[in-house]
């Protein structure tokens, strides 16, 4: 019974795992389609995946593989340290190059697939600029929580009989 219990998890991950890699097409779709060299594609698509994982992984521990793999746990403990840093680090670079060039440096010919309508770029810097801050910020926070999450639920496990 454990094992299948197992397997219905890791099912449900790589079901996560499609679902968070389709919701990184949707918001990116806009500034792939438009931009053949984005400098902070792929820092974007670190915070939205590092944001949803780590989200599910605070509020839903008890329902994935991690929850009896202490030593994994461990392992993302650690990690989760100099994630900080380097998450915080990329935000930085992305929030420099908007204060000292500009969402409208972005649409000079070097980074796009072709001419935008100048009617688009504010619309489009606008999209650019909220969804990446939301998305770094959000990966930022949780990435601060999750440490705190699996001492939690290192403790529940050695602790108690089922809670995680």
């Amino acid at each position: 019974m454990p094992d299948q219990q197992f397997r219905l998890k890791l099912t449900l991950e790589a079901i996560w795992w499609i679902a968070t890699a389709l919701i990184v097409l949707a918001v990116m779709f806009p500034i792939t389609s438009v931009f053949k060299n984005y400098p902070f594609l792929w820092a974007n698509v670190a915070f939205i995946v590092i944001f949803i994982t780590f989200t599910r992984y605070i509020f839903l521990l008890k329902n994935t593989f991690l929850a009896r793999l202490s030593w994994l746990k461990v392992i993302l403990l650690i990690g989760c340290i100099p994630l900080v840093f380097v998450l915080i680090s990329k935000f930085y670079n992305f929030q420099t190059f908007i204060d000292e060039e500009g969402t409208q440096s972005l649409f000079s010919l070097k980074y796009l697939k072709e001419q935008v309508p100048i009617r688009n770029h504010d619309a489009l810097g606008a999209y650019i600029k909220t969804e990446t801050i939301f998305f770094a910020v959000g990966s930022i926070i949780t990435t601060i929580l999750m440490p705190f999450r699996i001492i939690l639920s290192l403790w529940r496990t050695y602790n108690t009989e089922d809670k995680v």
